[in-house]
């Protein structure tokens, strides 16, 4: 069984990623201390360590020392360095842009679109690229899996997606870039990533798909992309009631006169509303956005505002059974801290199928005959 060493672990996503996998977690490194006792909760394996640390103060020795791990024995590193410098709010929240975006969206007029930015904002994180290419490097592992949002590959964050694919290739590794939809791999959720898949021995395999992408049209042999309905259905009931999750306030009659699958555009005019409320194109695409229960749930937001979706389609917020559910931890699993600091561990997780099919793939890279 291939050991696993998890750096910036959260609440454990790949973790229960590589034990879907098959594989031994031997190590969680997470700087979070709320995540840690998440971590330490949750029965992750039996030689599992925790350790709440930077990982800038680590070396590759460290790891393997503390992971137990010899230094000829194999080892796979698997992470999802902070996606903060990275993410759409990086950018599209410069002064003006996001409204000139949409607006020019709306009306076809190009002229009107922000040209692309790319010189970054300032983040201390956004070295933790290259953290996680040091510590895998220094602690020779065999194969590793890293994770982040699609937005990395942005013109402004370009550069530093290519630097440590570069980095890897050059240190030995043969690399598998990956952009995917969580919804291919079985996870009832439309959200987007980019992974590299890394390995010493053999060029690791894009992982074939399960199901059919949200975005895939019609006539595919797979599954339809799987709806969120039967995830949430066990979580339904008033005994899993949980303070925060009742609407009130300003929108909240809003809310429940949006169809399930609809946001805020049901309201305007371009959706034919008789008494419209708002211009179409003017608010966020998750303002008062609501799940369809036949659909598959829209990216679960790790930090919402009290308006941000996607809203459950009974006009309530989501439960944090029901966002680990479409984040497809296991029944059961635990999270540390109030309901915010849930929302926040839960929503910045990897979607355990979605790592699984990605470890798989680096797992079996790493123990066949090179190519």
């Amino acid at each position: 069984m291939i050991s696993i060493i998890d750096l910036f672990a959260g609440a454990g996503g790949f973790a229960v990623a590589s034990r879907l996998a098959g594989a031994d977690v031997r190590l969680s490194v997470e700087i979070d201390p709320i995540c840690c006792d998440t971590l330490r909760r949750n029965d992750l394996g039996k030689h599992h360590l925790v350790v709440q640390e930077d990982v800038r103060t680590l070396t590759g020795k460290d790891l393997r020392r503390m992971a137990k791990v010899g230094a000829k024995e194999p080892l796979v590193i698997v992470g999802g360095p902070p996606c903060q410098p990275f993410s759409k709010g990086s950018y599209w929240t410069d002064p003006g842009h996001d409204s000139r975006f949409r607006r020019a969206r709306a009306q076809g007029l190009d002229a009107l679109r922000p040209e692309p930015v790319t010189v970054p904002k300032p983040d201390g994180r956004r070295d933790l690229l290259e953290e996680f290419w040091r510590l895998v490097t220094e602690a020779k592992a065999d194969g590793f899996v890293m994770e982040n949002v699609t937005s990395l590959l942005h013109p402004r964050n370009k550069p530093a997606f290519d630097a440590v694919l570069a980095a890897f290739r050059a240190s030995g590794y043969q690399c598998t870039p990956v952009r995917a939809e969580a919804t291919s791999y079985g996870v009832p959720q439309k959200r987007e990533r980019v992974f590299i898949l890394g390995s010493k021995k053999s060029l690791p395999v894009v992982p074939t798909p399960t199901h059919k992408s949200s975005k895939e049209p019609a006539g595919s042999d797979l599954p339809p992309a799987p709806p969120v309905g039967p995830f949430l259905e066990p979580f339904s009931g008033p005994g899993f009631f949980e303070e925060g999750e009742v609407v009130v306030g300003r929108w909240a009659e809003c809310l429940r006169e949006i169809p399930p699958g609809w946001n805020y555009k049901h309201l305007t005019e371009w959706a034919g509303h008789p008494n419209p409320l708002f211009e179409a194109e003017t608010r966020f695409w998750n303002f008062l956005l609501k799940l369809n229960p036949d659909s598959p749930s829209w990216t679960i937001n790790a930090n919402p505002g009290p308006w941000v979706g996607p809203f459950h389609w009974d006009n309530r917020r989501l439960r944090s059974q029901e966002l680990a559910a479409i984040q497809t931890f296991p029944p059961g699993y635990m999270f540390s801290g109030s309901r915010r600091e849930r929302v926040r561990q839960i929503g910045n997780a990897v979607p355990s199928l979605f790592a699984k099919a990605m470890i798989e793939a680096v797992l079996d890279a790493t123990q066949r005959n090179g190519s």
